[in-house]
């Protein structure tokens, strides 16, 4: 009987923990063997190079962070505006799909290929965005500009580095959710 190979999705696994840790330089076939404990012959089963196992994290990201995202706020229910904040939880807090989502920004700034799979992620993001601010905000530009605000908060707030005097980072980010989802103070629809 021969020895049991690294199952594929390890190796993708291992590679999204290397990008998100240390940026796509450092997701090198021997690094990740050396990290698993394993011989780097195991991954030439199942990719053909380095390219090959890139391609399938960007896979596994857009996988995790689209259908994943959508099926689990689906499946949770809820009304479209729990439903927007599930979504936005699962996707840009946390510590798996966050840090894979900032170092594939950083990535595609570097990289046409990335670059265009993260526009065809943040479409369908703010698509999906779009039609449910648009369940009970009627002004499409507004749709737009609330959909935009809501976007670069959650992504934006990662590289600010302000103070809020008097309150807090998820306090203030609180706010501008319930500003970008029309939720007056007292947590009822505007």
């Amino acid at each position: 009987m021969g020895a049991m190979r690294t199952p594929r999705e390890k190796w993708i696994e291992a590679g999204l923990e290397a990008l998100a840790s240390g940026g796509v330089d450092s997701v090198r076939v021997e690094a990740l063997a050396k990290a698993m404990g394993v011989t780097k012959g195991g991954f030439y089963g199942y990719f053909a190079d380095r390219e090959a196992l890139l391609t399938a994290m960007l896979d596994t990201w857009e996988r995790e962070s689209v259908d994943d995202v959508i099926a689990r706020v689906e499946h949770e229910g809820g009304d479209v505006r729990d439903r927007v904040r599930l979504a936005g939880q699962l996707t840009f807090s946390g510590d798996r799909l966050l840090p894979i989502d900032l170092a594939v920004r950083e990535w595609a700034r570097r990289d046409h290929t990335v670059a265009e799979r993260l526009r065809r992620v943040d479409d369908k993001r703010m698509q999906l965005l779009r039609d449910a601010l648009g369940t009970f905000c009627a002004d499409p530009d507004e749709v737009e500009a609330r959909a935009l605000l809501a976007f670069c908060t959650a992504i934006g707030s990662h590289f600010l580095a302000a103070d809020h005097p008097g309150t807090t980072r998820a306090t203030v980010i609180a706010r501008a959710a319930d500003l970008v989802l029309g939720v007056s103070r007292d947590n009822s629809p505007a």
